[in-house]
């Protein structure tokens, strides 16, 4: 009877969920599109807010802008003044001593008015480095450390016929270097492929990487001194006097196979082993080297942004909502921002990312904190790609002052993990473990550009524990994996007031350390599951078929590009970063032919296109067919 009971009160908490308005990121923050005045392009490569609550904005066009009335007090517009022209490529903007620091493409530049007419009157080079003309040599910061230091960090280039292959051409490229305010230059750690973010949080630097070659996916570092992050380019200087990493680029590749062949008069692009048999990852290579430093968090490919960019703690004091002292990670490709939560756990950081709020009209690149506590963000696609609709924005992200139902923060435990929550959840559904479910998965670690997801293993979640209060639970895992990312799902959470289900239900946990300490006794533990008590009817036998693939709608298959990052290269008829559907729908390629283009991209096919696509090995096989098959259904247009 007891079982009867509660399985009637699940059902009727389901009915409940689904006649209650389902809630949406725009009801507790909401996306406030700045005015510009005709004939400015921004284009925002740096944000920073000013002592006085005014914004300044660097362009990669070379300008940088001084905002006034960024808050549209008493409903006027915002002043635009130009401060500074003249600059190359600026993707970094700091505020230090009455200042202000750009990164240009190949100097830190200080940037001074000395008159008080809002107009740069001096610019100083404070240090320069060496470019060799590629025009992937972007560079990114200043970031502002406790002593006055500026980091600043700098892509590499790509090979000429090697297009796939990152090379440090001349110094420092793939690498963070540390500038005096006088100018002295330290170089402080190498590994980086496109370490487009980068933050200050206590004290302490950290960069985000993107996906690419030696790159399985985009994640977030900490970066000590004389660290390696992974990828091998920067290697090449660590023979230099004043290089605090001392791993040569030979001593890696005698170890580690960087796959490079030349067959017939050309060289051969690395592809994905399937089904390869031990593959190396990145923890592996670090019992051999080390001098590697562990992604903090990895960010998963395709899930959480494509083109990490801006690191940003959360110090407005709750101003900005329930995350105070939380980190946010801007994505360029995506056009959307992440949630970051890291701790120490045996001396090293990991934690935990989210997906936080999405729908910006172009990619994000730089973001910084008002006075009043909302976020300014800078955007541009700079013909990158991104999933916004436009190719460049200013935008400001408020607070509603409505708390979410979220996730809050995970931890990790001696035994699994501890769920914070935002409000108190429903404890009947919050004991049950079907409510729970998740995998732990990793990526390679090769010359490929970026990585499938390897080694999946569903998470074998064995009994949790509701804490009093409602705000947490202790969630039992047999099966914690060191190193690897840890997907928790919480379909069935809801809170304990409203019945609301959780806004982003999955976290990524990336364990590269499990604490010490008490596990929880079996005693403790709830393991009710509602499939336990009432088995499922078998699901009917549908006699078999000849396989075919249903053509979507576009409003249907909208998602699936949103989702896979196809519209971040790809419109329906329009010309972008790659060709339009319509054109792909022209070569007459057989669904299974475009499937095989996902996977394993020919730019041979498309030498009109400067930008190559990358392999997309994590599209799941039956939404790629899905997509192929709306692509070839554009025919009909012909």
């Amino acid at each position: 009877m007891k079982t009867l009971k509660y399985h009637f009160a699940l059902i009727l908490a389901t009915l409940w969920v689904s006649l209650v308005a389902q809630p949406k990121e725009e009801d507790y923050y909401k996306i406030i599109t700045m005015p510009v005045p005709e004939g400015i392009l921004l284009e925002v490569g740096g944000v920073t807010t000013l002592p006085d609550g005014r914004v300044a904005l660097s362009t990669r066009r070379g300008d940088v802008w001084l905002v006034e009335n960024p808050y549209l007090a008493g409903g006027e517009l915002p002043k635009y003044t130009l401060f500074a022209s003249g600059l190359h490529e600026s993707l970094g903007l700091a505020y230090y001593q009455n200042a202000l620091y750009a990164s240009q493409r190949g100097e830190l530049t200080k940037l001074v008015d000395t008159n008080g007419d809002d107009r740069a009157d001096v610019y100083e080079t404070i240090y320069s480095w060496p470019l060799s003309g590629h025009y992937h040599e972007y560079s990114y910061g200043p970031k502002i450390a406790d002593d006055g230091s500026l980091f600043v960090t700098a892509n590499v280039a790509f090979g000429d016929q090697e297009w796939w292959r990152g090379e440090s051409r001349v110094p420092w490229r793939g690498w963070t270097m540390k500038i005096s305010p006088s100018g002295e230059m330290e170089p402080w750690a190498t590994g980086m492929r496109s370490p487009c973010g980068i933050g200050m949080i206590d004290g302490e630097f950290f960069y985000a990487d993107n996906q690419g070659d030696w790159m399985g996916s985009g994640g977030v570092w900490h970066v000590a001194k004389g660290s390696f992050t992974g990828h091998p380019a920067g290697l090449r200087w660590s023979g230099e006097s004043d290089s605090p990493v001392k791993l040569s680029q030979k001593a890696f590749f005698d170890e580690i196979d960087e796959r490079r062949r030349f067959e017939e008069g050309r060289y051969i692009k690395p592809e994905n082993i399937m089904d390869e048999e031990n593959p190396l990852t990145l923890a592996t290579a670090k019992e051999k080297f080390p001098e590697i430093r562990l992604p903090a968090v990895w960010l998963p490919h395709a899930i959480l942004g494509i083109s990490n960019s801006e690191i940003l703690k959360d110090d407005t004091e709750g101003a900005f909502g329930p995350f105070a002292g939380q980190v946010f990670v801007g994505d360029q490709g995506q056009s959307k921002i992440m949630r970051v939560v890291m701790e120490k756990v045996n001396g090293e950081f990991q934690g935990v990312a989210f997906n936080f709020k999405e729908g910006f009209q172009s990619g994000i690149l730089r973001m910084d904190w008002g006075n009043d506590g909302s976020l300014f963000i800078g955007e541009t696609n700079r013909g990158w790609g991104s999933a916004g609709n436009q190719n460049s924005g200013f935008e400001r992200l408020i607070w509603t002052g409505k708390v979410p139902m979220e996730m809050q923060t995970v931890s990790a435990r001696p035994d699994g993990f501890e769920i914070a929550f935002t409000k108190p959840v429903d404890r009947k559904l919050a004991e049950n473990l079907d409510s729970y479910r998740g995998q732990s998965f990793t990526y390679k670690y090769h010359s490929v550009y970026g990585s499938p997801t390897i080694n999946a293993e569903p998470l074998k979640i064995k009994g949790v524990q509701v804490a009093e209060d409602g705000l947490s639970v202790r969630l039992v895992v047999d099966n914690l994996t060191r190193y690897y990312i840890h997907e928790i799902n919480v379909p069935g959470i809801r809170s304990a007031d409203e019945q609301l289900p959780v806004l982003h239900p999955t976290a990524y946990y990336t364990l590269n350390s499990i604490p010490e300490g008490d596990k929880l006794p079996a005693s403790a533990l709830s393991t009710k599951r509602t499939s336990a008590v009432v088995p499922k009817k078998p699901a009917p036998q549908k006699p078999v078929t000849k396989s075919t693939t249903e053509v979507l709608t576009y409003e249907q298959v909208k998602p699936l590009l949103d989702r896979n990052t196809c519209s971040a290269c790809h419109q329906m008829s329009k010309r972008v970063v790659g060709p339009a559907f319509s054109d792909i729908a022209k070569r007459r390629y057989t669904d299974k032919k475009i499937v095989e283009l996902i996977y394993n991209p020919q730019p041979e096919n498309w030498p009109d296109y400067s930008t190559p696509m990358a392999p997309m090995p994590q599209v799941p096989k039956d939404e790629a067919m899905k997509i192929a098959a709306w692509i070839n259904s554009l025919k009909a247009g012909d």
